[in-house]
């Protein structure tokens, strides 16, 4: 025992406390804290002013390619299985990581979830073709929004199909991901497709009708690309099918009097 924890023996019993949670992997909180080393909460929060201080005192770090390790993994599990039935054991012995340091990274399958949507799905590319362009008219942005999207999924289709299936269910453990993408992705599409509804360049109906009309196509080839090269020797290259049906979307979105501007 060091000097300071003689001095201070609440203080090591805290510390005592704190890495028997974190041996166990449990995402502990300060109160589980203070019960375990049987002192005030009062106490603990004293000696440690938040759970980030305790955590670095006792040591608790990640490797630094752990969250990359930890994610793929997790993307390989959920593919093969669903995020309920995940076991948080046996993702930490597939991605090489200890349990402390899976959940010091991920405190549970909700934050693990949201890190799947951040990094798999094609929210980012997506934000930032609506980021460059944000006042081009649909004709051109949402070829791009095809195409980025397009890139971000081929070869996923596994793990694609296993996020939808999980969004679709409204867990609770999916709500963090949802979210996410709605405040980075789907709102912004949304929020462009009514600015261009509203200077006339894409007819009037209720936007997430016409988001849906735009990404189910997109998916369902995506989904059914490997059938479709296998069974019908359609291979035609995925840019050109997305411009395609992109196209048939422009043609059926526009206005009902006039062009498109």
């Amino acid at each position: 025992m060091s000097a300071l924890s003689r001095r201070h023996p609440a203080r090591a019993r805290v510390l005592d406390a704190s890495r028997r949670l974190a041996a166990r992997g449990e995402s502990f909180t300060l109160a589980e804290v203070a019960s375990e080393a049987r002192v005030s909460r009062a106490t603990v929060h004293r000696l440690f002013r938040n759970r980030q201080a305790l955590l670095a005192e006792i040591d608790v770090y990640p490797e630094p390619d752990a969250r990359e390790r930890i994610t793929r993994a997790a993307g390989d599990l959920i593919t093969a299985h669903t995020l309920d039935s995940l076991s948080m054991d046996e993702l930490a012995d597939q991605a090489g990581v200890s349990r402390a340091s899976l959940y010091r990274l991920f405190p549970g399958k909700a934050a693990l979830f949201r890190e799947l949507v951040r990094v798999y799905s094609p929210m980012e590319p997506v934000r930032k073709v609506l980021d460059s362009m944000p006042d081009r008219p649909p004709e051109e942005v949402m070829p791009a929004i095809a195409r980025a999207a397009g890139q971000r999924l081929e070869g996923r289709v596994g793990l694609v199909r296993s996020l939808l299936y999980e969004v679709a269910g409204l867990g609770l453990d999916t709500v963090e991901g949802r979210d996410l993408a709605v405040q980075e992705a789907i709102g912004p599409v949304i929020a462009y497709i009514v600015r261009q509804m509203a200077v006339g360049r894409l007819r009037a109906m209720h936007p997430m009708l016409a988001v849906q009309a735009f990404v189910g196509p997109l998916l369902v080839h995506l989904l059914t690309r490997d059938v479709a090269r296998q069974l019908l020797g359609y291979d035609e290259p995925l840019d050109s099918v997305l411009d395609e049906l992109v196209t048939t979307w422009l043609r059926g979105m526009a206005p009902e009097r006039g062009g498109m501007s």
